[in-house]
């Protein structure tokens, strides 16, 4: 019942992924009555695959962390247990790498983009992975360079999850699986992507895309909420600047966002039609909007991706020779 997955590099996102998927099962076993009748806001795109059986497999029962420092290990360990639940199940392992994957089904790799080909190069790990599903969330790494450091046996794929994974709030793009990845199919999927979906549907939304894309998700998605950050700490400097205290500016202006984004991603929504539906003829919000114009906002915002995207791309590759 169940499979093992091992978390090699378990930071920052490591513990959000661990913990949202924690926080998935333990509502699966105990939902609330709200829970039961009521359906999260987002409707998933049709790139999201999430399983809404209880399928045996298809959910993980074994949970290993791996760190390289004793005391993070500690941290780690007070972390778990202090989100409650099953967090006291997760298997915390210091120096242990190797031995951790040699026990999971289902490895994530998740330490910085830098000491990904020493960890996969330690002793023993290449043989460690061997007919195992390798899921990479380093920026910048490639597919293919990730092929070359493990055995051809190996499975892998890359995911690109963002910060907001930490309150069940993500949205990751995850690789597309080859065809020479359709074997073990399980009620008409194959149970490993079933497994990665139900992994990144349990911190929020998931698509399938190319792997050509994810230098411009990187920049769209992973860089997003900090392009975010500033539109709404500029919107709340502007509240207090007319007199608003700032606790209930950046109140305001935070949900302002957070509603016309649950807004666009209903169906048949498109953002240009929640502008239009606030803006009245003569009114502030064409004031405002034009403006916005004025300071060449759309121009700005559609260039940081662009300049975040060519930076996305030299991530994780060997340093240029001059």
């Amino acid at each position: 019942m169940g499979y093992t997955i091992c978390v090699l590099g378990c930071g920052t996102m490591g513990v959000a992924i661990l913990s949202g998927v924690l926080a998935s099962l333990e509502s699966r076993a105990h939902p609330t009555p709200l829970q039961r009748v009521a359906e999260k806001w987002e409707v998933h795109t049709p790139g999201t695959a999430t399983p809404t059986g209880e399928q045996d497999g298809a959910l993980p029962s074994r949970f290993i962390a791996c760190v390289s420092r004793d005391e993070t290990a500690v941290r780690l360990r007070k972390t778990f247990r202090d989100i409650g639940g099953r967090g006291h199940e997760v298997e915390v392992l210091t120096r242990q790498n190797v031995q951790a994957a040699q026990q999971a089904d289902l490895v994530l790799l998740c330490c910085k983009p830098q000491l990904a080909q020493g960890i996969i190069n330690e002793e023993g790990m290449r043989d460690a992975l061997a007919d195992k599903l390798l899921v990479s969330i380093l920026a910048g790494v490639t597919i293919s360079q990730l092929q070359g450091w493990v055995l051809p046996s190996t499975r892998v794929l890359r995911a690109m999850p963002n910060t907001p994974t930490r309150i069940r709030e993500g949205m990751t793009v995850i690789s597309t699986f080859p065809p020479a990845m359709d074997g073990s199919l399980y009620g008409g999927e194959n149970i490993e992507q079933t497994r990665v979906s139900t992994i990144f549907s349990s911190i929020g939304r998931c698509r399938f895309l190319d792997e050509k894309h994810f230098d411009a998700c990187t920049a769209l998605s992973a860089s997003g909420p900090a392009f975010a950050c500033i539109f709404m700490e500029a919107m709340a400097d502007g509240g207090v600047m007319m007199g608003l205290p700032r606790a209930e500016a950046l109140e305001l202006a935070a949900q302002a966002i957070q509603g016309a984004a649950r807004m666009a991603l209903q169906p048949g929504s498109h953002p240009a039609q929640i502008k239009d539906a606030v803006t009245t003829p003569g009114g502030c919000t064409i004031a405002g909007l034009l403006a916005l114009e004025d300071g060449r906002v759309r121009s700005t915002i559609a260039r940081a991706i662009q300049v975040a995207t060519e930076r996305a791309s030299e991530l994780g590759q060997p340093a240029k020779k001059h």
